[in-house]
């Protein structure tokens, strides 16, 4: 048969981040590459308690169709659990929190629409909005957040602007108080709308980030949140609130997409939420991936010392942002790196436009302490090799031009 492709599916593309994983799912691999949550944290005995409960208690509507918005209690509790006025009729569930990356592209995007994004960004982001054909531009950043005077000045004409101002994929950065009002101010004064993605803002490690940019502008904002890396990412259960000029919107093209998020899981989540468990249970998550991130940070002290090697100190979330010596292409590394039994993710795949071939993403909180300390010291060794190399080649091209 031949099959005639839209142009939007010519122009999508496989996930480098899925294809790295393959490789780091390969036996013997240490796998700083995925943003998985540890397996860990999962509540498996609170679960299998929700689902007995639920189908005790209401098997049938449990397991029948539901109302696209989502469950009612369920939610409820979302709105009770962001530090703003939330209406919970402005909540919509959604299928994880990708699905409303998706819901947002498809609702506010046309071919060449002009997006506006961090430097770098999170690279699922771009894939979701990929296939709507939109013009993404990268806002200048720094360790505080977007810059706003590039911000003000690419303004224009843009649909939106996506930000993550909490332990943000895949740098770990965390906006200021001052960079938020900042920014916030400057959207709002030039008719910016923002879509803020939180999926990583319960997992600080000593102190809770400055208030989300919605709580600031909730008209001018849509905000994404995720149950995956406080519960479990299996359940693939996401929200977002959305103004009320937006929100029919994107219930509409959910609906269109799926129908519902499935009433089980939302119903066992609910369950689950009950009796303040969250209160309980996310503190032991900041526990460990506190411990995890110390451990990594005292690895690549120790591993990387004398090599030129930048990197910081993330407050909370999953990941961990890299820079490598002048001449180091990580993409180049990477299978270097897997001979060694260690996998990364190349930070160039995460920029919008032209990216930082020395950068490499690396999470904390799959991989024991053990685990860490044993990838970082072949992630050292793999680097002094190249860099070995490169001097080697050096020299000879030198010798060869005289």
């Amino acid at each position: 048969m031949d099959w005639k492709l839209a142009a939007r599916a010519e122009k999508m593309n496989p996930s480098v981040l899925r294809e790295i994983l393959k490789v780091a799912e390969q036996p013997g691999i240490i796998s700083l590459a995925g943003g998985l949550p540890s397996p860990k944290t999962f509540p498996i005995q609170e679960f299998a308690d929700a689902c007995a409960e639920v189908l005790h208690t209401d098997g049938q509507a449990a397991l029948q169709y539901a109302a696209s918005e989502g469950y009612g209690p369920l939610r409820q509790a979302v709105a009770d659990m962001l530090p703003w006025n939330v209406d919970p009729s402005l909540v919509l569930i959604t299928t994880g929190s990708q699905q409303g990356l998706d819901l947002v592209a498809k609702v506010l995007i046309d071919p060449g629409s002009k997006v506006l994004v961090e430097t770098p960004t999170y690279l699922g982001a771009l894939q979701a909005f990929g296939p709507m054909e939109p013009v993404p531009v990268s806002v200048a950043s720094d360790n505080d957040g977007v810059l706003v005077d590039d911000l003000l000045a690419k303004a224009k004409d843009a649909r939106f602007v996506y930000l993550l101002p909490n332990f943000q994929n895949p740098t770990g950065r965390t906006w200021t108080e001052a960079r938020r009002a900042a920014v916030s101010a400057a959207a709002a004064k030039a008719g910016l709308p923002i879509v803020e993605d939180n999926p990583y803002g319960d997992l600080w490690f000593d102190a809770p980030p400055p208030l989300s940019l919605t709580s600031r502008n909730p008209e001018g904002c849509i905000y994404l949140g995720s149950f995956s890396k406080v519960l479990a990412p299996g359940l693939r259960l996401g929200f977002l609130v959305a103004p009320k000029a937006i929100y029919p919107k994107l219930l509409q093209a959910k609906q269109a997409v799926d129908l519902h998020t499935p009433i089980f899981t939302q119903r066992m989540v609910s369950s689950v939420m009950k009796d303040n468990f969250l209160d309980r249970h996310v503190p032991t998550i900041r526990a460990l991936y506190k411990r995890q991130r110390d451990a990594m940070i005292a690895a690549l002290r120790r591993e990387m010392k004398g090599l030129d090697v930048e990197f910081n100190t993330p407050v909370g979330g999953m990941f961990l942002w890299a820079r490598m010596p002048e001449g180091i292409d990580t993409v180049a590394l990477l299978p270097k790196a897997v001979a060694r039994g260690v996998a990364f993710v190349p930070g160039a795949p995460f920029f919008a436009g032209e990216g930082d071939p020395r950068t490499l993403r690396l999470s904390f909180v799959t991989a024991s302490v053990e685990e860490i300390d044993i990838a970082i010291a072949a992630l050292g060794a793999t680097l002094r090799e190249q860099l070995a190399h490169n001097a080697a080649a050096k020299v000879e091209r030198e010798l060869a031009s005289t």
